[in-house]
């Protein structure tokens, strides 16, 4: 789940903004205008900046409760799904509920950097 070369995960490439990143280089790929080599640095760099900018810049807490429906904890990543999940930011306010959810956990250095 780590990139081997960066440290960074790789997680962030599976919401929005990382699969219409991937899918936009994957059409330049095929259309020839970079190369493969490109793409990887370019998400790489991705990988980097996601993580970088959300440990800086986010400064918001939130609260939640829930039912634990599984967890699992492999490779120094920790899974949870929970079920009737309530979240309240800490700033007092609104909440969203939500009936299913799944946390991933990873360490923030790298089992081999610790």
């Amino acid at each position: 789940m780590a990139n081997a070369s960066t440290g960074f995960y790789d997680l962030y490439r599976h919401g929005s903004l990382g699969v219409s990143l991937t899918d936009a280089l994957d059409e330049l790929i095929g259309d020839e205008r970079i190369d493969p080599q490109l793409a990887m640095k370019v998400l790489t760099q991705f990988d980097r900046i996601i993580a970088e900018t959300l440990q800086e810049k986010v400064k918001a807490r939130l609260t939640f409760k829930g039912s634990l429906d599984t967890y699992r904890f492999c490779d120094e990543v920790w899974t949870f799904l929970i079920r009737n999940v309530t979240f309240k930011l800490d700033s007092g306010g609104q909440t969203v509920q939500a009936d299913k959810v799944k946390i991933v956990s990873c360490s923030a250095k790298r089992s081999e950097e610790k």
